[in-house]
This record gives C-alpha cells, structure tokens and sequence, in this order.
C-alpha cells in the first residue's frame, strides 16, 4: 500500500488550504479526520472545505451523516481505512487531514479494545446529567481520570460521559485504556506533515476566525438546524461553538457572553491539539504561514 499522507496541527492553521493546494499538484484525494464535517448542515462552525475547494478534488467522509446521529473514532477508522484502500487500489494517494488527533491515531495506530459498560452505570449518570449537571460530572473525572478531563472540553457530554462509564465501571481511567493502544508502530504505512505557528498568532488567527463565521452566518446555521427538529442535546451540538451557540438561542446567555466562551474554549482545545500531536511520531513541522513550502516539500518527497 502506497503510504497515506497525513496533513495535522491545532485548528485555524489551514489545514484545509494546504490538503486542497496540495491534491491539485498530486491528483491525491482527501480523506476527512474532522469529527463534525461528516455532520450535513454544519458548514459554517467546522469550517467544512467549500464546494468550490471541493471542487476537482474528491473528498471523502464530509456531509455523511445527520446532526443526531452518533460518531466515533472507531467508526471514523472504519471508514477511512476503507477509503485508503480504495485510493490506493485506483493508484491515487490518500490525504487524510483533520485536527482530532485521536481519530488520527485510530486510523494509523488502532484502538484498544475498551470495556462494555453496564446498563446500570450508564442510566445513573444519564440521571445525574440531568439532575446535576455536566458540570458535576466533569469534576469527577477530573478526580478520576485527570488526563481525560484535560483532553477534553467541559462541554462534551458525550466524551465525558463516556470517559467517566468505563472509570466508574472498571475502576481504571480511560487514559489508561487507551495507553493499550498498538505498540507495534503504525498499521498503515503513513507520512506525517504538521502545521504549527505560535500561540499569540494562532489565538488571534482563532478570534479572527470566530467573528468571521458569526459574520457569514454562523448563528442562522444553528437555529436552521434546530427549526428541521434536531434537538439541542444532539451529539453535533456538543462541539465547541455549537453549544454556546444553542445555549445563547435558548435565552441561556447573551451573544457576547457565548462569543467569548467559544474564544476561550476554542484557544483551549487548540492548546490539547498542540499537545496531542507534538507526542505523534515523525512529524515534518512547517510555519502555517508558510503554504507554499510545505506543499512543495510534500510534492516531492511523494514523487521521489
């Protein structure tokens, strides 16, 4: 199998940019390892590629699923590794570019086999959601599993929920678990290529980005999707921005209040994504700022 390029680094670095420039010079196809563009309607808040970046250059695992339906990481490696062989089969070159680094390493390196988890546990934390909060429950996995509660946004009740069933029902962190991943190095042959640039231009490339998506609509997007009856507690309104955004709809907050929590929560996340792919192995970095180099680099290293 011809190794699979992977294109990676924090969000507002243009990963989109590079992977489209790039296709175009090696007739390569895209393979999406962002895990809310696979979501129809989220356009505006994932910075999903255009129809015209589309356009000439396939893309794969974008628009697949509905806002209510449920994804994962294992589910994401399924259907990438399917695609990969299908390019490759055709003689193309897969590009698989995304931010989720745990998508990334499902797909290269597998996922350890996690625990089932008892009806039991899952109905009373269901409750205590509820009853409780997210917030409660946040700051028990912070007691339980720190790590996890570091990677993870205090907003996500699906990956917290999750994190804190298997800490609960085996009495072992999921940090842990997922330590048990592949040792033996990748499955698929795989050449890595990241986009960085410093945090005080990246933050302010972030509110830039931010004020540019309310301005083109970002807000209309959300009460579209709400009006065609997906409900607020759907798993693609966990994400950062479409929660704060539901939240600001349903009279919970004022716009300037969930513009600002977005900032923050967005800067964060880019924090943990630096983190997670600095510890990837072999990693060719380049400057963000600095397009035309990384895909002149990649171009060649591909047709040596």
């Amino acid at each position: 199998m011809r190794p699979v390029v992977a294109i990676l680094g924090p969000t507002a670095t243009g990963k989109t940019e590079v992977s489209v420039a790039l296709a175009k010079v090696v007739g390569a196809e895209v393979v999406n390892a962002d895990a809310l563009q696979v979501y129809r309607g989220l356009d505006i808040g994932t910075a999903k590629p255009t129809l015209e970046e589309r356009a000439g250059v396939p893309h794969h695992l974008i628009d697949i699923l509905d806002p209510s339906e449920p994804y994962s990481a294992g589910e994401f490696a399924r259907r990438a590794f399917e695609y990969c062989q299908e390019i490759d089969a055709r003689g193309g070159t897969s590009l698989v570019v995304g931010g989720s680094g745990l998508y990334q390493r499902a797909l290269f390196q597998g996922l350890a086999e996690l625990p089932q988890v008892s009806a039991e546990v899952r109905d009373r934390l269901d409750l205590r959601v509820r009853s409780e909060g997210l917030a409660a429950l946040y700051r028990q996995l912070e007691i339980l599993d720190p790590v996890s509660a570091r990677r993870l946004a205090p907003g996500d009740r699906q990956r917290i929920t999750r994190a804190l069933e298997i800490a609960i029902e085996t009495g072992r962190p999921l940090s842990e678990w997922l330590k048990e991943q592949r040792s033996s190095g990748d499955r698929i042959p795989v050449i890595r290529f990241g986009l960085t640039l410093s945090r005080p231009i990246l933050y302010d490339r972030i509110e830039s980005r931010v004020y540019a998506m309310l301005e083109r609509g970002w807000v209309e997007e959300v009460a579209r999707l709400l009006e065609t009856g997906v409900p607020p507690g759907a798993p693609a309104f966990q994400a950062i921005g479409y929660r704060e955004i539901v939240g600001y709809l349903g009279g919970e907050t004022t716009l300037e209040a969930a513009t600002a929590d977005i900032m923050t929560a967005t800067r964060r996340y880019a924090k943990r994504q630096e983190t997670w792919f600095k510890a990837e192995p072999r990693v060719r970095w380049f400057d963000a700022d600095d397009r035309e180099s990384m895909v002149d680099a990649i171009a060649k290293q591909l047709t040596v």
